[in-house]
């Protein structure tokens, strides 16, 4: 799975004017959740600062829940009341600062697993002419995961920055991986996706 060569896309698909970087869930609370996802910041920062480079759209996807918690996983509300977590307007629901948006990227908000679920995740792709989606973030089995299926759903070509996603468990990560590529997901290293812009 390391090698461009297990690819579905060719590389000279890849155009800035076509492809979009985004980032899922980088937020400070996800990084208490999944203390695995601050070992990939350095990671995507590098991507995140090539895309910008390059003149690639760069949208991030960020989890915002009521301070009631209304709209949390029926599976997580009780630990949502007994510490609330990802609430808009606190420091936890802030994007992490190395990854901060700079001006004119988008920000998706959702309270679901999946980028596309109830939020303008389509819309603004379609505004920008996107064909092929880099997906890096947190966490594998959940909100990249889901947001990966939808996607490709809505035919986009999908490609995953292994090295820049994060799970709990890298065994639960390896399994999502693994299940992700026989969807049709491209799934490289981001030094090889770097080499590809």
């Amino acid at each position: 799975m390391d090698s461009i060569k297990d690819t579905c896309i060719e590389i000279s698909d890849i155009s800035p004017k076509t492809t979009a970087l985004l980032i899922i869930d980088m937020q400070n609370d996800v990084m208490n959740m999944v203390p695995p996802g601050r070992q990939v910041i350095p990671v995507i920062k590098q991507v995140l600062d090539a895309c910008r480079n390059k003149g690639i759209s760069v949208i991030h996807k960020v989890r915002i829940q009521r301070p009631d918690g209304i709209d949390v996983e029926r599976f997580r509300v009780e630990m949502f009341k007994n510490k609330p977590y990802l609430v808009e307007g606190t420091p936890g629901a802030e994007i992490v600062p190395e990854l901060k948006p700079a001006k004119g990227e988008f920000q998706v908000k959702g309270a679901r697993f999946s980028g596309f679920f109830q939020t303008d995740m389509q819309l603004v792709l379609t505004r920008l002419g996107v064909k092929n989606l880099v997906i890096c973030g947190v966490q594998t089995p959940n909100c990249i995961r889901s947001t990966v299926t939808d996607a490709i759903g809505y035919d986009y070509d999908v490609i995953l920055l292994k090295d820049a996603i994060a799970a709990q468990t890298e065994q639960v990560h390896e399994a999502n991986l693994f299940d992700m590529k026989n969807m049709g997901v491209t799934i490289i290293l981001s030094d090889e996706f770097l080499g590809m812009i």
